[in-house]
């Protein structure tokens, strides 16, 4: 797994490793008990505050994608499909309304929209 943390976003460092974590569980990349790096060595890699990847995992372990061992690590926790999928579509639900509200302000019909979406999915 490579975390990729850019300067020029607007999120914070650690919604950037959270996200890309949560990316990587739901793909598949990440396995149910497979290690994470250690809060120490991810903050190295990254070169951000330990106190980042810090909050980060603790953010994570909230949400149920990984748990932490004391002395042993933080590890890629079980994962419900069902809950996968739900947390999936509510995601894609949020993005399509914005999308939607985006085409309603810019005067684009339901029939344009559709068009768009078939090219971009097909592509």
């Amino acid at each position: 797994m490579q975390i990729i943390i850019s300067n020029q976003s607007k999120e914070p460092f650690y919604q950037q490793i959270i996200e890309q974590i949560k990316a990587a569980i739901l793909s598949g990349e990440l396995t149910e008990g497979e290690p994470l790096p250690s809060i120490r060595n991810l903050a190295k890699d990254l070169q951000v505050s330990v106190i980042t990847t810090k909050r980060a995992y603790e953010e994570l372990e909230q949400q149920g994608y990984i748990y932490s061992i004391v002395g042993k690590g933080s590890f890629v926790a079980e994962q419900n499909v069902e809950l996968i999928k739900d947390k999936k579509m509510q995601a894609i639900e949020d993005q399509l309304l914005a999308v939607i509200t985006n085409s309603k302000e810019i005067g684009l019909t339901l029939q344009e929209l559709k068009e768009l979406l078939t090219i971009l999915y097909e592509e």
